[in-house]
């Protein structure tokens, strides 16, 4: 017999039924209103033939559930209307089970190996968290319905979850909201007139049926986390109500609110408060930054009217600006402030024993909820020679006292940027590398092509699609050995700087002890309360990703910290659809929202309207007119799905781009705002007008062409 011949056969009874339930029209069967109508003939067949009642009733639920007709529901509540609540439930139940198991072998029977066949590989890993976690999975389902019974049958029979477990867990996991069908079916056929409904019984039954999908998704929750937990003992007190362990941006915005909300909370840090934002991030290299615009002003001085502008300097004074620009901030994020706030602050290196306990000093300190702050750092390839040439990297530049006289700037990314500017306005000959095509790869071509172009102007040597195969240090001094696509090039230089991203300090603190789960890219795995997979230990900032950035790492904090002190009873899941990023260039780019690459990879439609910034007055009076807005909308209507500002002060100027998006208000809304004059916020008004000029309503236009022409005679 072939192969197939099965499959067919099965299929064409499957046809065959499916024809025949439309045929012989057997929907007005399963409706309230015919049971209701043949409720006394039912009980007296019943009456007269108890089991075979009940044999032909479950024999019909099976063919119903197995063939996945419509009426599961109506006879639920028959059951509870013909055999009352206990025998009802008893035959439901089974019944319901064995129909949804002939559908599942059905679906694995006919689908399950053509689509093993075209998506092996996606399936493989499907099949691995079933076999882990398959049970709990189905048994979530079977409890909370969130998708059609008859698809949880077909999608299931594709996977590996064996017939036994499937069997079982569905007739647990399907009993409860069973339980509530049948009891409200036991309530309608009580009722005789319409002022039955109003009956207490009947109004707890449906309300029940509203109820139970919500009470029964807490307890999963509930249970889900008790038997995470459930590997540790729970100390009978607590210590704190949060731990958290570093104290960088996102640590500290932790600890400020759980103090603030008068919960005891500890705040653990190894090195220095403030984190890498204060010390060795945003706050020196902008500073450096600062100082460097200052040398390229002076050296346009001509374009402002003065005939020649000089500054004689020491980079090391420079590098004492910047350690006095810290100095000057960290009050703002000392352990004196914060613990006038109410926060203990312990230093020294933390270990997570127990989701419940944290070692730090040799003391150990337990507490109802931690949060892992621990930030990132620099990425250092394993690149042959590089621990031979020495390196820096964005934490270890700020201890240089001397400009290097030629600099190699490994990484086109914003660190990589930024700094190679600035050090090429203080001298330095700088030479960049990416293997990229471009550099700023997250950003649009056409603000690729404006920074690359600044960049060169100025005297930086650009190499894109360019790789380091190895460090050399001869007599003739230190080099990198690089492969271009027209070959292999010797790039000579004094100081190398790494900036090819930041990798999350996720390890060596105890979490893979204790089975935490990790991003590809290395980052913790939460969901979108902030939460590990173990449910009291909760992450932010660069450790949780996705995002790099402190004003992200604090917005996380605020949602981490309120659900790991006021969870179960109120938890806030985080909005992170309008995150805005600037890279501090000159010009700098300020980006909200999606840009037209990110709009095309994932295939959204989107019209663009771009206003360059050449035409702004006040651009022009500070002789900055370069640069552009850039608006993404949803097509036809002035909602805005991203912005891009290339330009002076973009990162101040675009805020109210952020804003619109936050809270909903489109481009007209902007238009219709008045922006003062001369400034370079009004840019972001013109962008508006563009739009609205492109979407004129030219008939009615034409129609008050027509009336100014009648009112001139």
């Amino acid at each position: 017999m072939p192969k197939f011949l099965p499959k067919l056969i099965l299929i064409g009874l499957l046809v065959f039924s499916a024809a025949g339930y439309f045929y012989f029209d057997v929907g007005s069967y399963l409706s309230l209103e015919y049971l209701k109508a043949q409720r006394r003939e039912f009980h007296t067949f019943q009456a007269d033939h108890q089991f075979a009642a009940l044999g032909i009733y479950a024999l019909a639920y099976i063919v119903a559930c197995a063939v996945s007709f419509p009426g599961a529901t109506v006879l639920t509540l028959a059951a509870g209307a013909m055999f009352g609540f206990t025998t009802g439930l008893f035959v439901v139940s089974f019944a319901s089970t064995i129909g949804a198991t002939v559908a599942f072998w059905i679906a694995r029977f006919l689908l399950r190996d053509a689509i093993e066949r075209r998506f092996g590989d996606r399936l493989r890993a499907i099949n691995e968290g079933m076999q882990n976690e398959g049970a709990f999975y189905l048994f979530t389902l079977r409890l909370v319905p969130i998708f059609p019974f008859f698809v949880v049958n077909a999608v299931m029979g594709l996977t590996s979850i064996r017939t036994v477990t499937y069997f079982w867990v569905s007739q647990l996991g399907m009993l409860p909201g069973t339980a509530v069908y049948v009891n409200a079916g036991t309530q309608l056929a009580q009722l005789d007139s319409l002022k039955g409904i109003i009956s207490p019984p009947l109004l707890i039954s449906f309300a029940l049926l509203g109820v139970f999908p919500l009470l029964a998704k807490q307890a999963l929750k509930f249970l889900k986390a008790r038997r995470t937990l459930s590997r540790w003992s729970r100390p009978h007190q607590y210590d704190y109500n949060l731990i958290v362990i570093g104290a960088g941006a996102g640590g500290l915005v932790s600890a400020y609110i759980a103090a603030a909300v008068k919960a005891k909370v500890l705040l653990i840090e190894k090195n220095v408060m403030g984190g890498d934002c204060l010390n060795t991030g945003c706050v020196p290299s902008k500073a450096l930054i600062r100082s460097a615009k200052i040398l390229a002003l002076a050296r346009r001085a001509q374009e402002f009217g003065f005939q020649s502008g000089h500054f004689a300097f020491d980079f090391a004074d420079v590098m004492a600006r910047v350690k006095r620009v810290i100095n000057t901030i960290a009050p703002h994020d000392s352990v004196e402030r914060y613990t006038k706030l109410g926060v203990e602050c312990v230093k020294g290196t933390a270990r997570i024993r127990s989701p419940f306990e944290v070692e730090v000093n040799g003391n150990r300190y337990t507490t109802r909820n931690i949060i892992v702050a621990t930030g990132a750092g620099p990425f250092v390839p394993e690149i042959e020679g590089l621990n031979t040439v020495g390196y820096l990297t964005s934490d270890t530049v700020w201890n240089l006292t001397q400009l290097p006289p030629r600099l190699l700037v490994l990484g086109g990314g914003p660190i990589g940027c930024e700094l190679a500017q600035a050090f090429c306005r203080f001298g330095s000959e700088v030479t960049m590398i990416d293997r990229a095509v471009s550099i700023l790869n997250r950003e649009d071509q056409d603000v690729q092509a404006l920074i690359a172009e600044r960049l060169r102007n100025e005297g930086i040597k650009l190499f894109t699609q360019t790789t380091v195969e190895r460090f050399v240090q001869d007599q003739d001094g230190k080099a990198a050995m690089c492969m271009t696509q027209q070959g292999e090039i010797r790039i000579a230089f004094d100081t190398v700087l790494i900036a090819l991203g930041r990798k999350a300090h996720a390890r060596g603190f105890g979490l893979e002890e204790l089975g935490v789960h990790l991003e590809p890219q290395g980052t913790l795995k939460h969901d979108a309360l902030m939460r590990t997979n173990i449910p009291n230990i909760y992450c932010v900032g660069d450790v949780a990703g996705p995002y790099q950035l402190t004003h992200a790492a604090a917005h996380q904090a605020w949602y981490a910290a309120v659900n790991a002190l006021f969870s179960p009873f109120k938890t806030f899941q985080t909005n992170d659809r309008v995150i805005p990023r600037v890279t501090f260039t000159d010009p700098e780019i300020a980006t909200v929202g999606l840009t037209e690459r990110d709009a095309q990879e994932r295939g959204i439609a989107y019209e663009v309207v771009t206003y360059g910034i050449d035409d702004l007055d006040r651009a022009i009076a500070e002789e900055e007119a370069h640069g552009f807005v850039k608006v993404l909308t949803v097509p036809g209507k002035d909602q805005i799905l991203g912005a891009t500002v290339v330009g002076e002060h973009a990162g101040d100027s675009f805020v109210e781009f952020i804003t619109a998006m936050r809270h909903g208000i489109g481009l007209n809304k902007i238009l219709g705002t008045i922006h003062p004059y001369p400034t370079l916020a009004e840019a972001n008004k013109y962008a508006a007008g563009l739009w609205k000029q492109a979407h004129a309503p030219v008939r009615l236009l034409r129609m008050v062409e027509r009336f100014h022409c009648w009112r001139r005679g």
